[in-house]
């Protein structure tokens, strides 16, 4: 492709339009012009050393002397970046490595992306109509009404306009590079910025020359993100889906419930960071509750099955801006544009349907991994009762689980509307704090039966009276808590993966209760034949490490909703054992699990020793 062929793929507009106030701010529009630039370098530059043009090596030279003066014009901001585009700068005013400069271009547009907390997407599916009707107004007229280009004026213009219908010229162009386009222009050329045109409009004209040179669409597109199809070529969109569904990708975009949710979570982040350049503490801490609560909540359980270590990143990330918000501190706006880079990322596989063997996977390994510890509890808790001769008692048990399951599928028919958002931390929360009461009153409940040499004999005796209704309520309510939290999550969970395969959830649902199943019989048999005393130990020891897991989960899901205020500390996180680096999470973990510690070291030191017999003489 030549190079005036390359330029004429930025002539979208030609006539004056009318003026619109622009939609975005100041600077972010210098973020945005300072990547248009790098990217006309980094398609341009080595075409133009190929082609030793001095008109186009001097037209490079003006591109990266604007590239500087952007980066300069951000001020502190982009103070990291400045020697970088100098760089550019040096090797493109000397003529000098175009596969190096056209790579270290891409790979600054990204960093400056991230560093600017920029948007390379439309907020919503661009109105083709909309655009279509713009280029008929306002372009038509040098490009031609199909965007061929075939119009008498062309021949006067210097270089021509661009043809839309021409594939070669349309390869290197994404949506969001036409976006750019509308808005600066293009230094040194005929085609000057547009920003008058509303942020809606632009994107639209922009989705709409992609649509002039295709077919009409016939069927229904992949789901894809409105993120990947703004900055993706056609070429990359025929490589992943296929050549059939090119028209429909650049026809029919899907208006997604997942990346709405997060457009929304954005546009808090947005709206958090410029009431902290305000001074608004308060609004700031309230926009981002919102943004997590109603924008990142609704979809994690999709977002986590998809990809579990970013999700916990998002999750950290909206805890880090807080706090930020919190202290007052400028920080806020470093970790906001983190935090909207983080969910840039989610958005870009947001549209993607997994298969049904994938899906049944994902449920599987959801249910094993969420019901492992319930699990553990009730097996333990029927081992004990077998081991004391109370087996007529295990129905109290299973009649706790099977309750909480119930619950469970009450929340995963039910909880898709009524339990979102704050409702779902909340209830996750609370739950979790209650099992850990009943966790602790089992482990001390088995620990004390542990310790009554003569308990065997009595409960053979006096069954009902060791056991009486207090006891069996007790028991109840330590399987119903204990699997509650991890049945309602699951529920949760599986809402999030049936959107893409209800076929595939209900599939590894029932292999993962198949698996839930044959583990409680084994541990339940494991512990049958333990000695007893081993048994209460392993026991005990379980149920205080459960309490301490679900504590530390317990207090993190009442922080995420604002009920608990943040305390970070220089911490790891294991989000799997409920360890997360917040004194107000840790300190009580330490504690609960210190004390029975102490008690047992307690005990030992208490324990008159055994006496020799040549002592005892």
């Amino acid at each position: 492709m030549t190079r005036a062929a390359s330029l004429l793929l930025f002539l979208l507009l030609a006539l004056p339009i009318a003026s619109r106030a622009d939609d975005g701010a100041s600077e972010e529009r210098t973020w945005h012009r300072l990547i248009g630039i790098l990217q006309y370098l980094e398609a341009d530059y080595p075409l133009a050393i190929e082609s030793q043009s001095a008109f186009e090596l001097a037209e490079q030279k003006s591109f990266a002397a604007e590239a500087v003066d952007a980066a300069r014009g951000l001020g502190p901001a982009a103070a990291a970046f400045l020697p970088r585009v100098q760089d550019i700068q040096a090797r493109v005013d000397k003529g000098e490595d175009p596969d190096g400069v056209s790579r270290d271009c891409g790979e600054l547009v990204e960093n400056l992306v991230t560093a600017g907390g920029l948007a390379r997407s439309p907020r919503r599916p661009p109105d083709l109509a909309l655009g279509q009707s713009l280029f008929a107004t306002n372009c038509a007229a040098c490009h031609g009404a199909d965007g061929s280009a075939n119009v008498a004026i062309a021949a006067n213009m210097e270089p021509a306009p661009a043809n839309f219908q021409d594939a070669e010229l349309m390869e290197g162009l994404t949506p969001y590079k036409a976006f750019n386009t509308t808005s600066f222009g293009v230094p040194g050329t005929a085609m000057p910025a547009y920003p008058t045109l509303s942020e809606e409009e632009r994107w639209s004209l922009a989705f709409y020359v992609f649509t002039m040179r295709l077919p009409e669409c016939e069927g229904t597109p992949p789901r894809v993100s409105l993120e990947r199809l703004a900055n993706a070529t056609d070429a990359d969109l025929v490589k992943e889906f296929g050549q059939e569904n090119l028209a429909c990708l650049r026809r029919k975009m899907l208006d997604a419930d997942e990346e709405r949710s997060l457009l929304a979570a954005r546009e808090n982040v947005q709206q958090a960071m410029r009431l902290g350049a305000a001074g608004d503490i308060a609004g700031a801490k309230a926009a981002l509750l919102d943004g997590y609560l109603n924008g990142v909540e609704p979809v994690e359980p999709k977002l986590s099955a998809r990809d579990s270590a970013l999700t916990l990143k998002i999750e950290q990330g909206f805890l880090k801006a807080r706090m930020a918000a919190e202290r007052g501190s400028p920080h806020l706006q470093d970790e906001g544009r983190e935090l909207l880079a983080l969910l840039d990322q989610a958005r870009r596989d947001s549209g993607t349907t997994a298969s049904l063997l994938s899906t049944m996977w994902l449920t599987l390994l959801i249910l094993l991994r969420e019901g492992f510890e319930a699990t553990i509890i009730v097996a333990a808790l029927l081992a004990a009762l077998r081991k004391m001769k109370a087996t007529e008692h295990a129905r109290v048990v299973h009649f706790g689980w099977i309750s909480a399951l119930i619950v469970g599928a009450l929340s995963y028919v039910l909880g898709r509307h009524l339990l979102a958002g704050a409702q779902r931390e909340w209830m996750e929360g609370i739950a979790a704090l209650a099992a850990v009461g009943m966790l602790v009153y089992a482990a001390l409940w088995l620990n004390a039966r542990s310790n009554i040499s003569q308990f065997m004999g009595e409960l053979r005796e006096k069954m009902q009276g060791a056991l009486g209704r207090g006891s069996m309520l007790g028991l109840f309510l330590i399987a119903f808590t204990a699997v509650l939290r991890e049945s309602f999550e699951t529920a949760i969970f599986l809402q999030g993966l049936a959107l893409d395969s209800p076929q595939g959830v209900a599939w590894g649902a029932l292999a993962g209760a198949v698996a839930m199943v044959v583990m409680v019989l084994f541990i339940n048999r494991l512990g049958y034949r333990l000695p007893m005393k081993t048994l209460f130990n392993a026991s005990t020891v379980i149920l205080v490490l459960t309490a301490v897991m679900l504590l530390g989960k317990g207090l993190h899901s009442l922080q995420e909703v604002g009920a608990l205020p943040l305390a970070p500390v220089p911490f790891i996180t294991v989000d799997m054992l409920g360890i997360y680096p917040d004194a107000l999470s840790l300190a009580p973990q330490l504690l609960l699990g210190g004390i029975p510690l102490a008690i047992v070291l307690l005990r030992r030191k208490g324990r008159p020793q055994p006496v020799s017999e040549a002592s005892a003489g």
